[in-house]
C-alpha cells in the first residue's frame, strides 16, 4: 500500500526542516491533536499512540543530507516506511511530501488506509510547526 500526502511548502530553508525531522523530540510537534500517547525511547526512536488506535514505534532508518528522511515501523508485524522528500525551492523555501509505504494484507489495508492518509496529511500540514 502506497499513500502520499500532498506538498507543504514551509518557509525554511530545506537543511532547516531536515535538521528539525532527524531530531526524534520533534515530531511531538507535527502529531495531530488526537495523540494520546508519545515518548521519546532514544534519539532515534519514538512510540506515538492515537485515540482507538494502537501504539507504534517509528525509528529513524535513513537520512539523506538536506532531502530525505526516512522513518520505519520497529515491528516486523506491520512493515512499513514513512518518507519525508525535501525540495529546497528558494533560501526560504522548501517543499515537504510525506510517503507511507507499508505491506499489507488487503482487509488490514481496507482498514487503515483512511487513517493513515488522513494521519500523513496532517504532519505534513503540520510541517511549519517546526
Amino acid at each position: 500500500m502506497n499513500l502520499e500526502s500532498p506538498k507543504v511548502t514551509v518557509a525554511k530553508p530545506a537543511a532547516y526542516i531536515f535538521e528539525s525531522l532527524t531530531k526524534i523530540e520533534n515530531f511531538e510537534k507535527l502529531m495531530p491533536e488526537n495523540t494520546a500517547k508519545f515518548e521519546v525511547l532514544d534519539d532515534k526512536c519514538f512510540v506515538f499512540g492515537l485515540k482507538g488506535m494502537p501504539e507504534i514505534k517509528l525509528v529513524l532508518k535513513e537520512a539523506t543530507p538536506n532531502s530525505q528522511v526516512i522513518l520505519g515501523a520497529a515491528s516486523d508485524k506491520l512493515p512499513f516506511t514513512l518518507t519525508a522528500n525535501l525540495n529546497e525551492l528558494a533560501a526560504e523555501s522548501t517543499e515537504v511530501q510525506l510517503f507511507f509505504t507499508g505491506e499489507f494484507n488487503a482487509m488490514m489495508a481496507m482498514m487503515i488506509k483512511g487513517p493513515i492518509g488522513k494521519f500523513i496529511e496532517t504532519l505534513a500540514n503540520n510541517m511549519n510547526k517546526l
